[in-house]
């Protein structure tokens, strides 16, 4: 029996059935609707609003629209408990049972597995639990996403650590990915509050720097405190994970949201030689963020994994960063 699990994400856009909507084709003739999926439709316009992980979600509804019974997994299943989705992965996945065999059908990716996952049910919905999603992920996808999804996860469900999603891994009939995963499971941490931030950890150890501290607390004078993501306190060095949609509007004029941030800075130099920040480009190019580090006065202690950074920019370029998350100025990723 699945467990029951309240706040499925809504879907971002009306969608219909061809039984609901007379004469679809002429409608897509027209421009007026797009085919999300065989079978399901959703209108032009708000269509083309969506943000790319929106579009992803709403793909994902698609498909339960027309397989209500289905159990969804990776990226669908991250979707559904509101874990990051980078961008707009089309692919929609679900699982069946062993005696089935994985494929890939109109869009939908069958996976086989042995009984070994928790299920959860979604208002409505059946999907992998957080921490089998975080697993999967972490076996299947570049190694910063798995890290990106591993902290969210933690973040999500506090009574999972990282000890327990290594245990999860470990214990899985299936080998494979099983060595891929042990990375960024390892390194999971909770203190990661973006995907930008567990983007960022990757990056700067596969550049050679130094393991960072997390949300570090700066008192103020007040008798608040300033928060820094990313501190390298041996070099005095405080990391903001943020970039230029933070002054895209949303939270207030521009001019008014880099003032602020320019005080907090100022409050943040009393404890830090220097402060600097960053969006998704220069984590993802790495070599825009190595010369940040550098600038700043960060020196790295270990040899580069340029491999890691390689396969990162195929990886994520240019993708743009998760759903509600402020730390991006990426093109476009949730």
């Amino acid at each position: 029996m699945p467990l029951a699990l309240a706040g499925l994400p809504p879907t971002p856009v009306p969608l219909s059935r061809t039984a609901d909507v007379p004469h679809p084709e002429r409608a897509l003739a027209r421009g007026e609707l797009v085919r999300v999926r065989q079978g399901v439709y959703a209108p032009t316009e708000l269509w083309r609003s969506l943000a790319p992980w929106d579009r992803y979600l709403a793909r994902v509804h698609a498909v339960a629209l027309m397989y209500p019974n289905a159990v969804f997994s990776h990226d669908s299943a991250a979707a559904l408990l509101g874990l990051p989705v980078f961008g707009d992965p089309v692919v929609v996945h679900v699982l069946e049972d062993p005696l089935g065999r994985s494929r890939l059908v109109g869009g939908i990716r069958v996976h086989t597995h042995s009984g070994d996952r928790e299920i959860l049910e979604i208002g409505g919905l059946l999907a992998t639990g957080i921490r089998d999603t975080a697993v999967d992920m972490a076996r299947s996808r570049h190694r910063a996403v798995g890290l990106s999804i591993a902290d969210a996860a933690l973040r999500a469900d506090p009574s999972l650590d990282a000890a327990a999603l290594q245990a999860c891994n470990e214990r899985r009939l299936s080998k494979r990915g099983r060595a891929i995963a042990r990375w960024p499971l390892a390194r999971a941490n909770r203190l990661a509050e973006s995907a930008l931030e567990s983007v960022s950890r990757a990056v700067t150890e596969w550049l050679g720097f130094p393991e960072p501290v997390l949300q570090v607390r700066f008192p103020t004078t007040d008798g608040g405190h300033d928060r820094s993501d990313l501190v390298w306190e041996q070099a005095s060095v405080a990391g903001e994970c943020d970039g230029g949609l933070k002054y895209d509007g949303r939270f207030g004029q521009a001019e008014v949201v880099q003032a602020r941030q320019r005080e907090r800075d100022a409050r943040l130099r009393r404890h830090v030689r220097a402060v600097v920040h960053w969006g998704w480009r220069d984590a993802v190019l790495a070599t825009s963020l190595r010369g940040i580090l550098t600038g700043a006065g960060l020196h790295p202690v270990a040899r580069e994994d340029a491999s890691a950074l390689f396969s990162l920019r195929r990886a994520l370029a240019p993708v743009p960063p998760p759903t509600g998350e402020t730390t991006t100025d990426a093109p476009t990723h949730r």
